[in-house]
């Protein structure tokens, strides 16, 4: 009678999801509308950063005052920063790293293709896109590459850059693009770094099917768990900008109060004015969402001028906004410049805008059918998503950095010897010489077995920080460094050391 019952409810429960499946709303949209958003997210994210470039970190902890000047210099802006400042484009560049390996692969590529595609391409990386890269050439594979304790930049923006090409594949298909951030986003993030991503993706996806920015923004927060901090940080943005809608700079100002320390692993943003973390970034990308009412120029220029990353944040803001109004509605001072620009090649890849477009507008097809949608010639029918709320992951748990301790060593054969109260640490430091060295190095702590580390002179393969231990028993720890293969060309530098405490 048991199993009878248990069987009775089970299917009851199938029946019951199978019905609200098929009930669930469908958008139908002809193919040129779904390939004018698609362009408008590409292009918004190319404007973005090209507008915003000049000014990225250099206002840490601080906006950018209108008095400043950001200049927009007429029809060769983008094509002469993509000439003169390749490396700006990063964000861009690592989408489309992953949009190509879905156009070769197709959309069920494994996860390790993805991640070598990026851990073996020419290009520079920083933060935590850098340290999963140096992972992975290193024998840690993904999505441990990610994970806070191999990676200290787990919480940084890169996943957040570089997300938006999964809500782009994935139009009002939320919970299609937060899985395909499952696969590429934990190559390179966690916690709080990879919800940056989650979050943009499912913005951009809902940016497909919906006009009113406010619940854009509102409705895409389902996808993130509500006990992280990235929500709690998003839900204040929202809830400043309904108390003060006229003034994003008081806004502004009350989000920075409580929320402008953010960063925790970072070895340069913990204890600086520099805040790279996903939290606060993304939190000024939806600044210029919600303050900039619709209007292409405003939501550029705010997300902009709230500082920190401010070539990526506007890059996202417009990204998602140009998806709503569509590529043909971009205001023609800024599209004369981009159209300019659709036949060049990014740097370190084989693809243009004009190319980007169609391998995003063919991977959105299949995604689209994949999912239980309808592909015409004419027309596409969406099936559309609610959203899910992902996994809830926490990077750093419990851990507060709370002192910076110069070092300023040039270390020989000589041991480094370094003692600290702490329940956490990172050394950060770097290695300068002949492009093919590599430094050996053995860290010691508390006279127990050594640790070996390698850190290459190449700056492409470079190990961002030079030793990190997040699971300490907080006590005095004693840490000894030698460098084992010294050579007259090459110097090993260590700079200083990040404490952290535990939190109570």
């Amino acid at each position: 009678m048991k199993l009878y019952r248990l069987f009775t409810l089970t299917l009851t429960a199938l029946l019951l999801t199978l019905s609200a499946e098929a009930k669930a709303p469908t958008y139908t949209m002809s193919r040129e509308t779904l390939m004018d958003k698609i362009k408008g997210a590409w292009a918004g994210q190319v404007l973005g950063c090209t507008y915003g470039g000049p000014t990225e970190f250099k206002f840490r902890g601080r906006m950018i005052e209108d008095s400043h000047k950001i200049s927009w210099e007429g029809t060769e802006q983008v094509t002469g920063m993509m000439k003169s400042w390749p490396t700006l484009y990063d964000d861009i560049y690592m989408d489309l790293t992953f949009v190509g390996v879905f156009d070769r692969l197709g959309i069920d590529a494994p996860q390790d293709s993805l991640a070598n595609a990026f851990a073996y391409e020419g290009y520079h990386l920083w933060h935590a896109n850098q340290a999963a890269r140096y992972n992975l050439l290193n024998g840690i594979k993904a999505p441990d590459s990610g994970h806070w304790r191999n990676n200290p930049h787990a919480d940084d923006i890169d996943y957040q850059i570089e997300a938006d090409y999964a809500g782009i594949m994935s139009p009002g298909m939320v919970n299609a693009a937060s899985e395909i951030s499952d696969r590429v986003g934990h190559i390179m993030n966690y916690g709080d770094g990879w919800y940056g991503g989650v979050y943009m993706g499912a913005m951009y996806s809902l940016a497909f099917v919906h006009n009113d920015i406010d619940f854009i923004v509102c409705e895409a927060l389902k996808t993130i768990p509500k006990k992280s901090k990235f929500y709690r940080c998003m839900a204040d943005v929202i809830d400043i900008y309904h108390t003060y809608p006229d003034d994003w700079r008081k806004g502004w100002q009350v989000l920075e109060e409580k929320w402008g320390t953010s960063d925790v692993g970072c070895s340069e943003g913990a204890l600086d004015p520099l805040n790279i973390d996903a939290v606060i970034n993304s939190a000024y990308v939806i600044f210029g969402l919600l303050y900039g009412e619709g209007d292409f120029t405003k939501t550029i220029d705010i997300s902009t001028r709230c500082g920190q990353d401010s070539d990526c944040n506007p890059a996202s803001a417009a990204g998602i906004l140009a998806t709503v109004i569509g590529y043909n509605k971009i205001p023609s001072e800024w599209l004369e410049p981009l159209k300019r620009a659709e036949d060049m090649e990014f740097a370190y890849l084989p693809y243009s805008l004009n190319d980007t477009y169609q391998m995003s507008f063919r991977q959105a097809l299949q995604m689209i059918e994949r999912h239980g949608g309808k592909v015409t010639d004419s027309e596409v029918t969406i099936k559309y998503q609610k959203p899910k709320t992902v996994a809830y992951e926490v990077s750093f748990p419990n851990l507060k950095p709370t002192e910076r301790k110069p070092i300023k060593v040039k270390m020989s054969e000589t041991p480094l010897t370094f003692e600290a109260d702490c329940a956490a640490i990172i050394f950060n430091g770097y290695v300068q010489g002949p492009r093919d060295y590599v430094a050996e190095l053995e860290m010691r702590v508390d006279g127990g077995e050594p640790e070996r580390i390698t850190m290459p002179a190449l700056y492409r393969l470079r190990r961002l920080d030079v030793y990190w231990n997040f699971e300490l028993k907080p006590a005095n720890h004693t840490f000894e460094l030698r460098w084992l293969n010294p050579i007259e060309k090459a110097s090993l530098t260590v700079v200083d050391a990040v404490l952290f405490q535990k939190q109570k």
